[in-house]
């Protein structure tokens, strides 16, 4: 088996102008990023880089115009059955309590009512929620649907867990204790995750490394760092290491161009 849990070789991907005549957005140039199994990877980059179109061919949403996408070694064809992917928004069922979203995707595999019911409670236990399973989404707090959200990814046991800003509606407080959550919760197993983000203080408390991506269009990643922080971390505290700070000003010097290209580049659309 190989020892990279995802691999993005030397992939492009060009979506086509709603007009004829006009030019097509490519919204990936040819870029090559490898995940190990068991390593938590961030890709920060400015509004419009491609961060999200990165992750959706990840999950086998999107094919890469070019190139070639690999899970553990292999080509993925459709949709990435190794991924659970949680979204930037809510994607719970409002017509099903707290626990019947998290048995869904077991339902879906063809596990067994019960089975799956008991599986499911597991999981909103452990992240917090074992006496919330009746509640309906619009009867539970945004961290709360955050949590339920986080249970149903992780029920499935994936071997790649891809997450898409899961955390930027929630105000600072809950989202730090989301952060330490999805720290226990991964170290207990040590899935591949991808990680994107708009926080580059987020990506650094939470990862092994990070993936600075450029402007776009044209995105490719313009520089990779490792951290070194130690584990076990708590996001709030890691915060004020010097190492923290140092790793923070060496990434941001990378970001902070690509951002200000990116932002002239919206500018310029806007006039």
């Amino acid at each position: 088996m190989s020892e990279y849990a995802l691999e993005f070789l030397d992939v492009s991907c060009v979506f086509k102008a709603a007009e004829e005549g006009a030019p097509n957005y490519t919204a990936v140039a040819d870029s090559t990023l490898r995940i190990k199994a068991g390593e938590f990877v961030s890709v920060v980059g400015p509004t419009g880089c491609g961060k999200s179109t990165l992750l959706n061919m990840a999950a086998g949403l999107l094919s890469p115009s070019s190139g070639e996408v690999l899970v553990f070694g292999q080509p993925l064809k459709g949709i990435n059955t190794r991924a659970g992917y949680m979204f930037q928004s809510d994607a719970l069922m409002p017509w099903r309590s707290a626990l019947h979203n998290v048995m869904l995707g077991l339902q879906y595999r063809g596990m067994p009512d019960d089975e799956a019911r008991d599986q499911a409670q597991v999981w909103l236990q452990r992240v917090g929620l074992g006496d919330f399973g009746d509640r309906y989404p619009h009867q539970l707090s945004g961290g709360m649907r955050k949590r339920t959200a986080l249970a149903q990814v992780l029920a499935l046991d994936p071997d790649i867990i891809l997450m898409d800003e899961p955390f930027s509606a929630l105000d600072i407080q809950t989202r730090q204790l989301m952060e330490d959550e999805v720290l226990e919760l991964w170290a207990a197993k040590k899935k591949a995750v991808l990680f994107i983000t708009h926080d580059l203080d987020e990506a650094i408390a939470m990862s092994d490394r990070v993936v600075v991506l450029s402007a776009g269009p044209a995105t490719h990643p313009m520089g990779e760092f490792d951290i070194d922080l130690v584990r076990p971390r708590h996001v709030a505290e890691v915060r004020t290491q010097p190492r923290f700070i140092e790793l923070h000003t060496q990434i941001w010097g990378v970001l902070r161009d690509e951002v200000l290209k990116g932002y002239s580049q919206q500018l310029r659309k806007a006039a």
